[in-house]
């Protein structure tokens, strides 16, 4: 049953133009290509991450956080209560006035009893401002050096300056020891953050976060196999370009730095629009969905490809929504700002 269903899933003319296949792509003549089977080294490399980080936030973070003010929070603990917590853990965090009334009848609490102890209980699950930068800063350090090792991997590639240079010669496109390892280190990275998805910080966009991990790993996942790599590393280091801006903006925040924050933001939010509402939908989409099939002809392939991408896509529209709007508050409030001091004057 599980030979047949991988028999009919790897079927060339699902992922391959017509005419060619998996025995296009065996080694040969000292020419290596990607392999389907070279993706299990990303789980050993997640595992290392999930373990150089536990290293890095304790030897390299905490100390950092602490150069730059960012304290621990103390928060008090509430008195247990089996009936509240369990409440609190299976039901809701956030009881009704009815539902107050209720647990006050059960407990021998007052009201406020009741209203203060979940609210401190809330208070309680509230990620510290040590653990939110720790987190950041881990994630700055690793998008600031994957975003240099991806420019110095492509820098003298000719796809880099051409797109349509990625498809010369596809599928039949020699790896490079470079591109092998650009590909390994991302596709591990993202598994660890899908790792450590439960213990993160939990923020308002979590399930789109969740969507996007998926659709990155998938994206690279699918891109290594069929040898889109090529465009697989143009779409890496896009996203590279700006991530590493908002992860520095974050932690400037949670340090109490608040104008080399915004400023470091709205520079973040200028890249984000234009390498991803510019570059990636009107250069890179456009070479993946319209010049392709003026060489051959739509495969599934080629479908699922640009489905995944186009999910991309869509969650950098949302992003790009929330990234405007609080550009737009922190632009206005500077211009009120000014109006005030100008007026003083």
């Amino acid at each position: 049953m599980l030979s047949e269903l991988s028999e009919w899933f790897w079927q060339e003319r699902r992922w391959f133009p017509e005419g060619l296949g998996w025995a296009d792509l065996e080694d040969r003549d000292g020419r290596v290509y990607a392999k389907a089977r070279d993706l299990w080294v990303a789980l050993p490399i997640a595992l290392i991450f999930l373990i150089i980080r536990q290293i890095f936030e304790r030897m390299v973070a905490t100390p950092l956080a602490s150069l730059l003010g960012v304290e621990d929070t103390v928060r008090l603990k509430v008195p247990h209560n089996p009936t509240l917590e369990s409440y609190y853990c299976n039901i809701t965090k956030n009881p009704t006035q009815s539902s107050v009334a209720s647990l006050c009848k059960k407990t021998g609490y007052s009201e406020r009893q009741v209203q203060r102890w979940f609210r401190r209980r809330r208070n309680q699950d509230r990620p510290s401002l040590l653990k939110k930068f720790r987190e950041a800063s881990w994630r700055f350090t690793f998008y600031l050096l994957a975003f240099i090792a991806g420019l110095a991997a492509l820098i003298d590639k000719p796809w880099l300056y051409d797109l349509k240079e990625m498809w010369q010669g596809f599928p039949v496109l020699t790896l490079l020891p470079s591109q092998y390892w650009y590909y390994m280190i991302e596709l591990g990275f993202y598994g660890s953050l899908l790792f450590s998805v439960a213990s993160d910080v939990k923020r308002k966009d979590f399930k789109e976060q969740i969507v996007h991990h998926v659709a990155t790993i998938l994206l690279i996942s699918f891109s290594w196999c069929v040898n889109y790599i090529r465009c697989g590393t143009l779409i890496m280091l896009v996203h590279d370009s700006s991530d590493y801006l908002l992860e520095s903006a974050k932690m400037f925040n949670y340090a109490g730095w608040r104008n080399a924050c915004n400023y470091i933001f709205i520079v973040f939010a200028a890249v984000f629009i234009v390498t991803r509402l510019v570059i990636f939908p009107f250069w890179i989409i456009y070479c993946t969905w319209v010049y392709p099939v003026t060489i051959y002809k739509p495969f599934f392939g080629y479908y699922f490809f640009n489905g995944l991408l186009m999910t991309l896509q869509c969650l950098h529209i949302f992003w790009a929504i929330l990234i405007i709007r609080i550009a737009i508050r922190f632009l206005t409030n500077n211009l009120k700002q000014f109006c005030i001091d100008d007026a003083t004057h």
